[in-house]
């Protein structure tokens, strides 16, 4: 038989109003009910506990906890038993037996008795197969099988969103929903990053000091109810300076869940490796390192540009061209000479500009060309910025 949790057991309350023919009887009833809650009567659940009467549901990533006694029924003495335990799935057979080594006799109305406990890691029918063997005092060797088949089923319902941000930074969004019947506490929902990111848990708020979580102190998930996790991971050093290697990087890492469910049993899930859709930069991207997020009306202020060459086999000679808009004007020698990048290889520029209109104003207007191919390209709304005049800063 399965090895459960009991549960807390549940009564059906049976009351009236004291003007009704049977009075106040029902309510005494229930009040010398010793499984009812002394004071609050009228709710369903108790304060016993009580055995499993039926196998139960059983989710992935929890324990599967089965007790298996082998009865001789018989009025002889039986040698050579050996109990095999083997768990068949739809993709493998796992033998879960505790000693593979046979026992040497086995008395009238003895048994042998064995727990086997097992972590479920596949969603669908199981079938545990229990094999039992032994000899009879006449020497004839005797065999026989059970089957006891049990579906497992999904207990959460994982869904993954990626944003990818200028600056090489990638945002995932873990939308996690409890498809069970019953609520759970979320003991544990990280996330186990590739050996290129840094990862940082977007889930907690400081208060006074400490950190806490963004759901509250109670963390349970009702049934069918969906919670938002947010990470932000950052490539590591080593891996941020070589132009290149991130873009093409698809894999993230893994998502590892820890719950428990009512009486505290527990479950455990990790997500296969989750990929992100590689952001396509063609051959040289643009990115800015450094902008004021407000500055003045007419006055000038610096930005720091960061230009890669993505390719990684030809170098590129490249122009510099600033074209000025109705709002940005640039500052400096437009058309000047960056020099040769090679590839997978980058430079910082610093550049200098200053808005003639308020309100929130898009830095556009930079052309690159390379020379060796005599191919442009055009950096249209790189960042925003807000003007404000100079009165309304001081104030």
């Amino acid at each position: 038989m399965r090895l459960t949790k009991p549960t807390l057991f549940t009564n059906i309350p049976v009351t009236c109003e004291e003007r009704d023919l049977p009075g106040n009887l029902f309510n005494q009833l229930m009040k010398d009910d010793p499984s009812t809650v002394k004071g609050a009567e009228t709710l369903m659940l108790g304060e016993m506990l009580t055995l499993p009467q039926n196998f139960g549901n059983i989710f992935l990533g929890e324990t599967f906890s089965s007790y298996i006694s082998v009865h001789n029924d018989s009025n002889q003495v039986v040698k050579d038993i050996l109990v095999k335990a083997d768990l068949q799935t739809s993709s493998q057979r796992l033998n879960l037996s505790a000693s593979s080594a046979a026992v040497a006799e086995l008395k009238p109305d003895c048994c042998i008795d064995d727990v086997i406990h097992h972590e479920v890691k596949e969603i669908g029918t199981h079938i545990l197969v229990c094999a039992v063997s032994y000899t009879m005092q006449t020497g004839e060797k005797m065999y026989f099988r059970k089957f006891f088949k049990f579906q497992v089923l999904k207990p959460l319902d994982v869904k993954t969103k990626f944003y990818n941000a200028e600056t090489d930074e990638v945002f995932l969004e873990a939308q996690i929903q409890n498809i069970t019947t019953s609520p759970m506490f979320m003991e544990k929902v990280s996330l186990e990053p590739s050996m290129m990111y840094n990862v940082a848990e977007l889930n907690t708020v400081d208060t006074a000091g400490e950190s806490e979580s963004t759901f509250g102190s109670r963390t349970y998930l009702q049934p069918m109810d969906t919670r938002q996790y947010l990470y932000c991971l950052k490539p590591k050093q080593e891996f941020a300076e070589k132009a290149g290697v991130i873009k093409g990087v698809t894999v993230i890492g893994k998502l590892d869940i820890v719950w428990k469910t009512n009486l505290g049993e527990r479950g455990r899930l990790q997500t296969s490796q989750l990929q992100r859709m590689a952001p396509g930069y063609g051959d040289v991207r643009l990115s800015l390192e450094t902008i004021p997020d407000t500055v003045n009306l007419e006055e000038p202020f610096d930005i720091t540009c960061k230009i890669t060459n993505c390719s990684s086999e030809r170098t590129m000679d490249l122009v510099l061209e600033m074209c000025n808009t109705n709002s940005i004007h640039w500052c400096g020698v437009s058309g000047r000479q960056l020099g040769k990048l090679h590839p997978s290889s980058s430079l910082h520029l610093a550049l200098t500009l200053l808005s003639s209109v308020q309100g929130l104003q898009s830095v556009s207007g930079l052309r690159l060309t390379d020379t060796f191919l005599k191919r442009t390209y055009e950096y249209d709304d790189i960042a925003q910025v807000c003007v404000v005049s100079s009165e309304v800063k001081q104030n």
